[in-house]
């Protein structure tokens, strides 16, 4: 499984740990990906994503999952959410 939220595209990045002797050596810092369910109104289903703390409160931010990915750039998802969305405009569209 890649370390990689599914919402917002946030990977791992590099950097480096600094002693207090000031010797630098490299480092990775991951992202803080949870496992959570998220509802769609429009679908009226549940989805099982692995996304970071920052992009859930986006969600949350945004009012829900539908409002979210309504507004996302298509380059940051990642294919299980692309065709999350593209579900859901399609419902959107028909009602």
């Amino acid at each position: 499984m890649s370390r990689v939220c599914e919402l917002s595209g946030k990977g791992p990045m590099t950097g480096n740990n600094v002693s207090h002797a000031n010797n630098k050596t490299r480092r990775r810092f991951l992202p803080n990906l949870n496992e959570v369910t998220l509802i769609s109104d429009a679908l009226k289903q549940s989805f099982k994503l692995r996304i970071s703390a920052a992009a859930l409160r986006s969600v949350d931010h945004r009012g829900g999952l539908d409002a979210f990915l309504a507004k996302a750039k298509d380059e940051e998802l990642s294919s299980r959410a692309l065709k999350i969305k593209k579900e859901i405009a399609k419902a959107q569209a028909a009602a």
